[in-house]
């Protein structure tokens, strides 16, 4: 695990240094402490930050090829190595590290471009031929890794995390079409970023770089939906999933260093832990995060799970306070990022890394096996369509309105006024507009004039991303959406950054490659059956998970963020959410904001998730704005460019 980063001027020729690499690994050094690497041919140069996981001693990228015509930085863990070793070898090729990461040369001496279809595991990679000078980047196929590419005619530059690309000159502009994408979400979607001419590149996608050659994305992978009609017996498919897990479980042990687990207290979590108990030589470590409020709170579930196998178990109670983290969570996810579960992951990332260096985790679960609350309410949604349009168009929505407004986790309230809203709408839009903070006529009004962009519809992204399910089964589009959008620009986002942030690699089995393409296949209504959520994963984890966690409602790593603004964080919010404060950055107008402020604390709305959307979005400005100055102040700054090339194309 490391962060990687690099520059190729294609088109001036104009030299790259070492002073220029160092002040992007410098940016992102949190994400490899053990050691710096550089390579450097005349117009090109990358470098890394590493976090030694495998060949400890000697595997020091950048990584070459016996000749060393081709070089190599890698962030991640690429599973099916010994694999790929085995059959390089007996094609005569020579390595002389142990490293994972030493195969990606020799596969493209073997196959070129398409060497990243061969790898099987997380990664972001950067790939350099020196003698025909072309660049080749690859992100993994469930966009695990993070990679940001930034180009303007003639040169481009990529970094596992943009503040690296800040430091490097090349951040100057706000993207307005990214932060309409932000206040829908709370994330911004692949390939935007919230700088104009910096865009991620997309999960299973690779592009090259080269003077003379016109650089367009190609899409390698793309999970496609097709379920099958229900033709075997339940227990058939139950094992089927069960030897999968297994499997994905065995191939990310691949370590030279302890692995520890983060336990949750819920299904995936658990799970993960009953089946590493089985292929684990030594005791593992667990590590958990609970709070004062106990509505919110889960420890007691993870501690049976820790008590039942025995594990090194770990907690940490996370309170009000712990938002004098804030300025240092927005540092570390370098754009807006509005998921307030990245505060307990932030700490108990902090917890595990005082013990080891890598941790499994559940990310996944729910994406790839229909785990969410919005999947039901998609099948609510069609019958709820079928009740008598006094019932469904007046009376119920009526009855709802006058629900009382409650701060406990995921109330009632707010997950009926939610449903009622999106009923009845499109399966795509009402998808989306169960998870949307600031919905098109809430943004018209919150923004001032200019910042607003009418045209711009978040919802659009969603009904694009339903479409490449490539099926017409509604719970197949919905977990495309989540797959394609939710998952890699937010779920994934916050566990990379959160665990980085504190030098810990966080591998997720549940995104083994093959599991998720078997659960692709999978039935629907073995997946949702009935109003059973995970129902397949339930079953196939019930020998390793204990009854009360399996029957017990999801709750995840929801925080208490509407009872925090209501009363700890009160006056934090008035002061960085101030008429002043947004008049200085003119966004955003005060007065709207103003009266979010009052009806939440008056407790007449939940306003929870727009407010701590705008809350790290000002905390992020002003961070940016001081980070900016010091690095114009060191060096010119880079002019931009729209992020031209970045869209996939099929491959």
């Amino acid at each position: 695990m490391c962060g990687i980063v690099g520059q190729y001027n294609y088109g001036d020729g104009a030299p790259m240094s070492d002073d220029a690499l160092h002040r992007m690994c410098s940016a992102i050094v949190h994400r490899g402490p053990d050691h710096e690497g550089h390579f450097l041919d005349g117009a090109f140069g990358m470098g890394m930050t590493r976090l030694s996981i495998n060949d400890l001693e000697g595997g020091h990228q950048p990584l070459a090829n016996e000749d060393g015509s081709v070089v190599v930085v890698c962030n991640g863990e690429i599973y099916n190595s010994p694999a790929l070793r085995r059959e390089l070898e007996a094609r005569g090729h020579r390595f002389t590290s142990h490293s994972d990461v030493a195969v990606i040369p020799h596969l493209y001496e073997e196959h070129g471009e398409d060497f990243v279809r061969h790898l099987d595991g997380m990664f972001a990679v950067a790939l350099w031929d020196v003698r025909r000078r072309v660049l080749c980047l690859a992100r993994d196929r469930i966009g695990i890794k993070p990679l940001y590419v930034a180009i303007r005619p003639g040169a481009v530059a990529f970094a596992s995390e943009v503040t690296a690309l800040v430091a490097g000159g090349w951040c100057e502009d706000i993207d307005l079409a990214s932060l309409h994408h932000y206040l829908s979400l709370g994330y911004i979607p692949a390939p935007g970023s919230i700088f104009a001419g910096v865009g991620k590149l997309e999960p299973g996608t690779q592009i090259a770089y080269a003077a003379g050659r016109t650089p367009v994305a190609r899409r390698y992978w793309q999970l496609r939906f097709a379920p099958e009609a229900p033709a075997r017996r339940d227990e058939e498919y139950v094992e089927e999933v069960r030897a999968a897990l297994r499997a994905a479980v065995k191939s990310h042990l691949l370590s030279d260093v302890p692995i520890g687990v983060f336990l949750s207290g819920g299904v995936d979590s658990s799970g993960l832990v009953g089946l590493m108990s089985e292929m684990a030589s030594q005791r593992i470590s667990t590590f958990s995060v609970g709070f004062e409020e106990k509505s919110f709170d889960e420890l007691a579930l993870a501690r049976q799970v820790a008590a039942r196998y025995g594990t090194d178990h770990h907690e940490i109670v996370v309170r009000p306070d712990a938002l004098r983290v804030l300025p240092a969570l927005v540092h570390h996810f370098g754009e807006p990022f509005a998921d307030s579960s990245a505060v307990p992951v932030y700490y108990v990332s902090a917890l595990a890394h005082r013990n080891v260096k890598v941790v499994l985790s559940g990310e996944g679960g729910d994406e790839v096996f229909a785990g969410y609350e919005t999947y039901l309410a998609g099948k609510f949604a069609a019958l709820y369509r079928r009740l008598p349009g006094v019932v469904g168009g007046g009376v119920l929505p009526a009855i709802v309105r006058r629900l009382p407004v409650s701060h406990a986790r995921v109330s009632l309230d707010y997950k009926a006024k939610r449903f009622v809203a999106g009923a009845a709408l499109p399966l795509a839009d009402g998808h989306f507009w169960w998870k949307v903070v600031l919905s098109e006529a809430a943004q018209a009004e919150l923004c001032v004039r200019g910042a607003y962009d009418p045209l711009l519809e978040t919802a659009a992204l969603f009904r694009a991303a339903a479409e490449r399910a490539g099926t017409e089964d509604w719970l197949a589009r919905l977990l495309a959406i989540d797959a394609h959008i939710f998952l890699p620009d937010d779920i994934l986002t916050k566990a990379d950054r959160m665990s980085m942030a504190h030098s810990l690699e966080a591998r997720v089995p549940f995104l083994d490659t093959k599991l998720v393409e078997l659960a692709a296949r999978l039935p629907s209504d073995v997946k949702l059956r009935r109003f059973s959520k995970k129902w397949i994963l339930k079953r196939a984890l019930a020998a390793h998970v204990p009854a009360s966690i399996l029957q017990a409602k999801k709750r995840g790593f929801n925080v208490p963020v509407a009872t925090w603004l209501r009363n700890d964080l009160r006056d934090m919010v008035a002061d960085v959410l101030s008429p002043s404060a947004l008049r200085r950055v003119g966004l955003f107008e005060p007065s709207y904001v103003q009266r979010l402020m009052v009806e939440h604390d008056s407790m007449r709305m939940d306003h929870s998730r727009p407010l701590w959307t705008l809350l790290v979005f000002m905390t992020w400005y002003d961070m940016w704005r001081q980070t900016r100055a010091r690095a114009v102040a060191s060096h010119p700054p880079v002019p931009t460019a729209a992020a031209v090339g970045l869209a996939s194309r099929g491959s």
